[in-house]
């Protein structure tokens, strides 16, 4: 018999998590990193080193279990966001994945990005944070003047744990406000998740309580469109504040009368 794929075993794992702890009449509750391992060992099957890969699958790759998915209310899903040192937490909430539209009207950019950038990107997430870099997409989107000011941060959020931001620009608009601007990018079959919206937004309410704090989100669409998402928090939930697609194009080809029809 065929061994079930890794992915199909994080699956069966938080399924069995689940079944243990979730009650009719609750909308969260909590477990820890240690119970990812006691139910790997108690169902026989392998872990990976890194047991953030199995919550990180679940979180931006892989579907819920459909038994999990079962007991969602009307309206509402189930996400996995941290609760504390190597603590996890299941919570409904009314929206778990963002998702492009696919009826929006798409920017022509001319494609700044270096060749070499491209020859020796390393993966889908690196290739679109260096992408949406180069070519000034957080200053376009935003309306600001915004610099990089360091990607993959590892770093603790009190109340929820280790977080880790895609990347992290700071900015500044006309009237001089300063900004903090998080960026989550997802890649290949990866989508963007509001757990990890709602820990950069804590996060940087933690470190810079002076700035005001926009959190961007960046989803490849295809090779040369990139969808591009402001979202907030409001009532403890996560908002879609805009939505803007991006296709990066040569110089050459740039539509004049698209020109004429943006302003």
């Amino acid at each position: 018999m065929a061994k079930p794929s890794r992915g199909n075993v994080y699956q069966d794992i938080i399924e069995k998590i689940f079944a243990e702890r979730f009650q009719f009449d609750g909308n969260s509750f909590e477990f820890e990193r240690g119970d990812i391992e006691k139910t790997a060992a108690e169902m026989g099957v392998s872990l990976p080193k890194n047991l953030g890969d199995v919550i990180y699958a679940l979180r931006y790759r892989k579907s819920l279990p459909a038994s999990i998915v079962e007991t969602q209310p009307p309206g509402q899903e189930w996400i996995i966001e941290g609760a504390g040192r190597a603590k996890y937490r299941f919570v409904l909430v009314p929206l778990n994945r963002i998702i492009p539209r696919e009826d929006l009207v798409t920017i022509g950019i001319p494609d700044g990005t270096p060749e070499m950038i491209r020859l020796y990107a390393l993966d889908d997430e690196q290739a679109l944070l260096a992408i949406v870099r180069y070519n000034r997409l957080v200053d376009i989107f935003l309306g600001l003047t915004t610099y990089s000011l360091q990607n993959h941060l590892r770093t603790t959020v009190k109340g929820i744990g280790q977080i880790e931001i895609d990347e992290l620009y700071v900015g500044i608009d006309k009237h001089g406000c300063h900004y903090t601007i998080p960026v989550q990018a997802k890649g290949g079959s990866d989508q963007i998740s509001v757990v990890q919206t709602k820990q950069d937004l804590a996060w940087c309410s933690q470190r810079y309580p002076d700035m005001r704090v926009r959190a961007i989100s960046a989803q490849f669409m295809g090779s040369e469109k990139i969808a591009m998402f402001e979202l907030t928090v409001e009532d403890d939930a996560v908002k879609v504040v805009e939505e803007r697609h991006f296709r990066l194009i040569p110089a050459t080809d740039v539509d004049q009368a698209a020109i004429r029809n943006y302003r």
